[in-house]
């Protein structure tokens, strides 16, 4: 088991894991747009305001442990992570894991639809087998929560920043399917352009740089 992970290394790794999954052409990230994937305000419970300097901190520390690597060789530095290698879960392990780094416990419905870009699940079925092989480990990594009042439905939730504290708000209350298709999709489209104009500020100021240089 690593050790315990902070609020802003939880975000680091989770934002890493996303966007490998979700826009592999723009992976491994800058540290602009692992900055943007951190705040953005879609897909994130609860939507954060991290300065730059607590990312590099954040990724500093999760470097020591191996968790994120420092890719060189390009106009600027990327970074990239090895979950899996510390780790040693599977492709729909890292799916959950993922979600459940971005927005906190969820319930088998939620995971199945905030997986869909990241894993193919076939059924409901198959998410929870995925969860009791990550809450069965040695050190588990996941773990099914009591149902508190007001709520329907039970949550899961990860283990590797300690003892969860589950505090639900309205939006996820409601029922994940009945949420519009076109949202999603403009959420991905959202955070696509984020990830670009990230991209295109970087480069500027590496232009810059060599100009002034």
């Amino acid at each position: 088991m690593i050790r315990q992970l902070d609020p802003v290394e939880t975000r680091v790794l989770g934002s890493l894991l996303e966007k490998q999954q979700t826009t592999p052409e723009s992976y491994p990230l800058t540290l602009n747009s692992l900055l943007l994937a951190c705040n953005q305000k879609t897909s994130r419970e609860p939507v954060t305001d991290f300065s730059e300097q607590e990312i590099e901190a954040a990724l500093a520390r999760l470097q020591q442990d191996k968790l994120v690597w420092k890719v060189t060789g390009g106009r600027a530095a990327r970074w990239d992570h090895n979950l899996e290698g510390v780790l040693g879960v599977s492709r729909a392990s890292r799916a959950i894991l993922t979600v459940l780094f971005l927005r906190g416990p969820q319930t088998i419905a939620e995971l199945r639809t905030r997986t869909e870009r990241l894993h193919e699940f076939e059924t409901p079925d198959e998410i929870e087998e995925t969860l009791r092989v990550l809450a069965s480990r040695e050190e588990p990594f996941v773990r099914h929560l009591e149902r508190q009042p007001g709520q329907k439905e039970t949550r899961w939730a990860h283990l590797l920043s300690g003892e969860p504290v589950y505090a639900p708000s309205p939006v996820s209350e409601r029922s994940p399917r009945a949420q519009s298709s076109a949202v999603s999709g403009l959420e991905d489209r959202v955070t696509e352009l984020e990830t670009t104009v990230a991209e295109l500020r970087a480069e500027v100021e590496s232009l810059k740089r060599l100009i002034s240089g």
